[in-house]
């Protein structure tokens, strides 16, 4: 599909660029504690029309202490670059001071998920 989509480099921390009509995040945020999300979430909500999408790639921990691939990654995301993983509950209130709705979060074959946000 030529010409329906476009890279560009940047900043997320500064700016993000506008109207897109879908913007993806994969395995960006646990990079990061959730005051660099917020940042990040903010420009993107910032530079996205109304009826925009985000999509986020990334782990979702389960609650408790089932085991998940997703767990030993978190132990390691907080010694290595002070990043986390987070779990559903995490996500949504992530986003939501961000700017945004989780709309639904959609498993895939591997450990990382599709979390669907809208602009609030």
């Amino acid at each position: 599909m030529r010409g329906r989509w476009s890279a560009e480099s940047g900043d997320f921390f500064v700016e993000v660029p506008k109207g897109g009509d879908l913007y993806v995040l994969k395995h960006v945020l646990h990079d990061w504690p959730d005051d660099a999300c917020l940042r990040i979430l903010r420009n993107c909500r910032a530079a996205m029309a109304p009826d925009a999408r985000l999509l986020v790639v990334e782990s979702v921990l389960p609650e408790g202490n089932d085991p998940h691939p997703g767990k030993a990654l978190d132990l390691a995301m907080a010694a290595i670059v002070d990043g986390r993983e987070r779990t559903e509950a995490d996500f949504t209130a992530l986003l939501s001071a961000g700017g945004f709705t989780l709309t639904r979060i959609v498993p895939t074959a591997a450990w990382p998920s599709v979390l669907e946000a809208v602009p609030a």
